[in-house]
């Protein structure tokens, strides 16, 4: 016969630790002066940047409008006419490995004069757009931008040390380091009457050179959509606890229903304490980290849970603590083997990415092992103190109003 570990005896220990812990997370909240708020739940000014130096310029000096597009390395020239001589040609140039012979290539098209900025011979990865000037081109020369091969990444400490003077911004890392790519946020009270929006990238050339920055998009979100955002969180978890809570009644007593509501809501305040202390970024891949961990926890709980029934239904004689332990230390070699197979795909994710899918892969770890915490620890140990503490209120009740009928 298998032995019975006793978990029983660490509920009382296990809860007095989590109630430290959640204590120690409302103080780091304050204490930190609440959670680092990433873009999304922040209102203002949103633009992507890319410090991508300038490649070539372009002027159009022939008959109708040119217009640029861009997709990746491709670079595609719209030439139209109006009225009688109306006419459309288009042209498509592909990456041609170097700047120079992309340049040639340009130069072919009728009207179209190029200029570069830098050696012919210099490859690049990717061009960029700035969406701050128009993509017609004419008289004025049109500058397009490139990222080299091997572009050193710049940390978002640089960017924020740029833009120091719009207050407080909120800069996130997009994509690959090495592509330089950025959200900036610059948060609505730090915008005054005369602030214009090529003001962003007028503050980043003069921190990192002129012509070394792009614009890639730019957009306003109000206050009110953002306050709209935090709500739509706040009610989605709401509703997340809810539905569990309703699903564990119907399939178990209210009791265990109850336990694995207490478990989750464990497992969130745990993974809110981390965030707190830890400073990373709360954003909606946080909120998608939590509702996973949500999932993974009542999972888990539920297993537990099936196995006690079980267990009570083939030992109905047997003490229900013994039942209790019986059940987790039968469970406990399931419940270990897909916790760590689990996170060593998480783990994965948190070694080989960057950005927004390191910090989710993170709150993922912290997440699992308070999971299987709260299941063992938490959900059972409330299922344990109401079979020890409620029946036996109510048979004390009982005899109370017996005694008193008697009399």
């Amino acid at each position: 016969m298998r032995r019975i570990i006793k978990f029983s005896r660490c509920f009382v220990f296990t809860s007095v630790l989590s109630l430290v812990l959640i204590a120690a997370g409302i103080a780091g909240y304050f204490v930190k002066g609440g959670f680092n708020v990433g873009i999304d739940f922040q209102a203002g000014l949103i633009q992507e940047v890319q410090l991508a130096p300038r490649a070539f310029s372009l002027s159009y000096e022939g008959l109708g409008n040119a217009l640029l597009s861009l997709n990746g390395v491709s670079l595609s020239v719209a030439v139209s006419g109006v009225g009688i001589q109306g006419f459309t040609n288009q042209y498509l140039l592909a990456d041609y490995g170097t700047i120079g012979a992309f340049a040639q290539a340009l130069d072919q098209i009728e009207g179209v004069s190029v200029s570069t900025e830098v050696s012919g011979s210099t490859p690049f990865a990717l061009l960029a757009l700035d969406t701050q000037s128009t993509p017609a081109l004419g008289s004025e020369p049109y500058w397009v931008h490139y990222l080299p091969l091997g572009a050193a990444p710049v940390p978002t400490e640089e960017l924020s040390r740029a833009l120091s003077g719009f207050g407080n911004p909120a800069v996130q890392a997009l994509g690959d380091p090495g592509e330089r790519r950025f959200m900036i946020r610059i948060q609505e009270d730090a915008i005054s009457g005369d602030f214009q929006t090529t003001d962003i990238g007028r503050a980043l050339d003069e921190y990192f050179g002129e012509g070394e920055t792009v614009v890639v998009s730019s957009n306003y979100v109000g206050s009110r959509f953002s306050k709209t955002l935090a709500d739509q969180a706040v009610w989605l978890l709401s509703a997340t606890l809810l539905l569990i809570l309703l699903y564990a009644s119907i399939r178990f007593k209210p009791q265990y229903a109850v336990g694995a509501v207490l478990a989750i809501i464990h497992d969130g305040l745990i993974m809110v304490a981390f965030i707190a202390w830890s400073r990373m970024e709360f954003n909606t891949t946080t909120i998608a980290a939590i509702l996973t961990i949500l999932g993974y926890s009542i999972n888990d709980t539920i297993v537990i849970f099936d196995r006690i029934r079980e267990t009570r239904h083939n030992f109905p004689g047997d003490d229900f603590e013994l039942i209790l332990n019986r059940s987790i230390t039968e469970t406990l070699g399931r419940t270990f083997i897909t916790t760590v197979t689990t996170m060593l795909a998480v783990l994965s994710l948190y070694i080989f990415t960057t950005g927004s899918m390191k910090d989710f892969a993170l709150a993922l770890l912290v997440g699992l092992i308070s999971g299987v915490y709260s299941t063992i620890f938490i959900a059972s140990g409330f299922v344990l103190f109401w079979d020890r503490h409620v029946p036996r209120g109510r048979a004390k009740k009982e005899t109370e109003v017996i005694s008193a009928l008697e009399t």
